[in-house]
């Protein structure tokens, strides 16, 4: 057993998604769970407040933490097994964390989807994360565990009824109601900011293989335009979480030695329906700019408690091989994706690290590659995520 005295610290508790965090290890983990974890923040204050606003235990353990002070970060990692991270854009925020993690042997969860900086990471410290133990997973939200494990799953599937994994899997969002989160919106005004500073920036963006360092794939679709799909025979639109879910899927497959092909195809698309109406729907949401916009969604801010519960996403996953067999998976969530959900998620994948993937060695992983079918599990069982193989395949 570690004589660390947490096993988690939620860093950036007092934030809009971290509080959302808190409130879920206080239904699923309370104290006696045997999940030890604390809240941590930059202000000790403003941690009271959150802990008493959320009838958290008076002796909840708040852990005063700053993303730019080294030294408060090396005494964090003195005292958890694993840091769960809220503070983004992480561009910003996230450098000297994750090298801290690095560094000490501390495993990090988080929700970034900001492949180029990701790139950066992976380039800067996979190997210190793999000579110290430091389990690192990037993207364990919304972007991209439902598409992560959604494609693994298919992939698993196809191999047990076909002997082979799928070459082509396209990824379709068919239903999705709820808000981007604020701090997706940040990230993409920095990720855009990045990109005007540094034409390599721009490069890494445009390459979907920007996650797998010395390999390039095939060709992919490019996913920018409105299109009917050929296999539905509907309209579909760009889906703006597709620039880091298909990063992260080539990722997992490059991790796992390539264990989908080589030559594997993987794009994402969002439903808009039949006809002109669907046509009509498809060229609107090309056209939409407003989440990296000024009216955009802004951190720190977020739907209510009813908004949140009401939300829910679909996402369809169809993989074919060489041989045209195929094969159709849902994933379905039970609230809003960008925080109800997410915020489930994070937390499932931080417990699953410890608990459940003790196995993974040190390095920069992504959700289902470092955890795979027991996060699908525990998402099933907890988190209000749904997993199917759907008839039609």
């Amino acid at each position: 057993m570690s004589q660390k005295e947490f096993d988690i610290v939620v860093h950036g508790a007092t934030g809009f998604t971290g509080r959302l965090v808190i409130e879920y290890l206080l239904q699923r983990y309370p104290a006696g769970s045997g999940v030890r974890w604390a809240m941590g923040g930059r202000s000790a204050d403003k941690l009271a407040q959150v802990r008493d606003a959320v009838k958290a235990p008076a002796d909840t353990p708040l852990v005063v933490t700053d993303s730019a002070d080294v030294a408060s970060l090396d005494a964090l990692m003195a005292r958890t097994r694993l840091v769960l991270t809220t503070v983004g854009p992480y561009q910003l925020y996230g450098n000297e964390l994750v090298a801290a993690c690095a560094r000490a042997g501390v495993d990090y969860v988080d929700l970034c989807g900001e492949p180029a900086w990701m790139r950066k990471m992976i380039d800067a410290f996979e190997p210190q994360a793999k000579a110290s133990g430091a389990r690192i997973v990037f993207s364990c939200g919304f972007d991209s565990i439902p598409f992560d494990l959604g494609v693994a799953m298919v992939q698993d599937e196809m191999q047990s009824q076909f002997g082979t994994p799928a070459n082509r899997v396209r990824g379709r969002v068919r239903k999705m109601k709820g808000t981007f989160s604020g701090g997706t919106a940040a990230s993409l005004k920095a990720t855009m900011a990045a990109a005007a500073k540094d034409p390599g920036v721009l490069e890494l963006l445009r390459n979907p293989f920007s996650l797998t360092p010395g390999f390039e794939g095939p060709r992919q679709p490019s996913g920018n335009k409105p299109m009917v799909d050929e296999v539905l025979g509907l309209w579909v639109a760009p889906f703006i979480m597709a620039a880091i879910n298909t990063r992260n899927v080539h990722r997992s497959n490059f991790l796992l030695g390539h264990r989908w092909g080589q030559d594997f195809v993987y794009d994402e698309m969002l439903v808009t329906g039949a006809g002109e109406k669907g046509e009509a729907f498809a060229n609107a949401v090309a056209a939409d700019k407003s989440l990296g916009g000024e009216g955009g969604p802004k951190p720190g801010e977020g739907p209510s408690r009813e908004e949140r519960e009401a939300g829910f996403y679909d996402v369809l996953f169809i993989g074919s091989n060489a041989k045209s067999d195929t094969l159709r998976v849902g994933v379905k969530g039970d609230r809003d994706p960008g925080y109800g959900s997410t915020s489930r998620m994070i937390t499932e994948a931080a417990v699953c690290l410890l608990q459940d993937a003790t196995d993974t060695a040190g390095g920069i992983w992504t959700p289902a590659s470092a955890m795979g079918t027991p996060l699908r599990e525990r998402l099933q069982k907890n988190a209000g995520l749904m997993f199917s193989v759907e008839a039609g395949s």
